[in-house]
């Protein structure tokens, strides 16, 4: 604690003006400097220190001791008479009041206060000791001890390429060199904090610098292993996230404390020098890909159709295939069977053959002209019409009963055409008796 301020809490005013300054006596006897106007003499220093003195003996309660020369020989050293000496009791007191206080100060020096978020830690003579959390924390004072407080949970930033603003580049750090020997222009941010704080300041010279030149390294190892496309465009965010992984590696490996959060890409683009031309290869490039996918899809349009159209022909052929070889079977088979029961019946099967052979044709056919050989009639059946009328038939009778003819539907023939045709049958037996014969023969 300083005199001054001691003095001033003691009531101990020290003024210019004080007409006792630059005397010995005291209140109430003549003054050396009578007559003299205030301010003219010198203070007496001496005087002034038995007032402090005194002042702080009474401040402490101490009384004052008479002088036994004084007493003895009625006047003091000085001439005086009756001013008591300075007590060394007292001095002492008041040096160790002064030594309290100033220790008091001393100690309450090594107190500190830790925000929240934030780490303190205590070095002793200069070495780590430990660690406090955030709250009041007291240490030993200087030259004992020495404090600092880290910011734990602050997330920093440091810019690789750039400071401050894209625009402000820093071409040492932003161009970088590609696997097909390309060069690239790129611009990127990395977020850290901290989870190590005694590391983050015992094992760190500069510890911003450090996470810096960890990063320009990362980045420049990372693109120097891939091409300038895939740089480019669709592995950017591939790029960012093996960067973050080497960084943090790195970081580990040096055990700087730190914890990598992310890393972004802020700008990535070919050198302004070759812009232009970068531009124009990038378009051609484009142009090649949309032709490509133009034809593409008019592939994907016409051979699914083509091979829609083969498989169907080939599915025809096939049926048509197997049709045919099962109507050649069938066929076989039938001749097979029918030339069995040839050799059992064989008037019989072939008069069976004609009359199948004649229905097939009649069939397919709307007009039958009758040939009679005897008598050259010639007789005309208009089976069209014959079928028509017999279906005409069946309709009414199915709408009058409402149920649907059962009856097989046969052609009918007029009146006045069935009499002939029984005729000419009857007329045309020889054919069948001729026939008969040459089987018999």
């Amino acid at each position: 604690m300083r005199v001054p301020s001691m003095m001033k809490r003691l009531g101990i005013k020290l003024s210019l003006n004080d007409p006792r300054w630059g005397s010995d006596k005291k209140d109430g006897e003549p003054q050396a400097n009578e007559g003299k106007k205030p301010g003219e003499g010198p203070p007496d220093m001496e005087q002034l220190w038995r007032d402090f003195n005194e002042r702080l003996n009474n401040f402490f309660g101490q009384k004052k001791r008479p002088d036994n020369n004084n007493n003895n020989n009625g006047n003091n050293n000085n001439g005086g008479g009756g001013v008591p000496r300075p007590d060394p009791a007292g001095m002492r007191a008041t040096a160790g009041a002064i030594a309290g206080v100033a220790a008091l100060i001393w100690l309450a020096s090594g107190s500190f206060i830790v925000q929240e978020g934030q780490a303190g830690i205590v070095y002793t003579f200069g070495k780590y000791t430990h660690s406090t959390g955030s709250g009041f924390n007291w240490r030993w004072p200087y030259p004992f001890q020495s404090n600092e407080t880290v910011r734990v949970s602050q997330m920093r930033m440091v810019e690789i390429g750039y400071r401050g603003n894209i625009k402000n580049k820093q071409t040492q750090e932003s161009l970088m060199l590609t696997d097909d020997e390309n060069i690239i222009d790129m611009q990127l941010a990395v977020q850290f904090k901290l989870k190590d704080p005694v590391a983050w300041l015992m094992n760190n010279r500069d510890e911003e610098e450090t996470v810096r030149q960890v990063a320009e390294t990362s980045i420049r190892e990372i693109v120097g292993k891939n091409k300038m496309d895939f740089v480019l465009y669709e592995g950017r965010d591939k790029v960012a996230y093996e960067t973050q992984v080497l960084m943090q590696t790195i970081l580990d490996r040096y055990a700087s404390g730190v914890l990598i959060s992310g890393v972004t890409l802020q700008a990535v683009q070919p050198p302004e020098q070759v812009q232009s031309a970068f531009d124009d290869a990038v378009k051609a490039g484009q142009d090649l890909e949309r032709q490509k996918n133009e034809g593409q899809a008019y592939a994907n349009d016409v051979i699914p159709k083509a091979r829609g159209t083969a498989s169907r022909l080939m599915q025809e052929a096939e049926a048509y295939r197997s049709m045919v070889t099962e109507n050649a079977t069938g066929n076989a088979n039938r001749f097979k069977q029918v030339l069995v029961e040839y050799q059992k019946a064989p008037a019989v099967t072939r008069d069976r053959m004609y009359l199948d052979t004649m229905q097939q044709i009649f069939s397919s056919t709307s007009k039958v002209m009758v040939d009679s050989k005897n008598g050259n009639n010639l007789l005309y059946l208009p089976l069209d019409k014959l079928i028509a009328q017999a279906a005409a038939v069946d309709s009414a009778r199915h709408n009058n009963t409402g149920s649907p003819a059962t009856a097989p539907t046969t052609a009918t023939l007029p009146a006045d055409v069935m009499p002939s045709v029984e005729v000419s049958r009857q007329r045309e037996p020889r054919p069948r008796d001729s026939s008969r014969e040459r089987e018999s023969r």
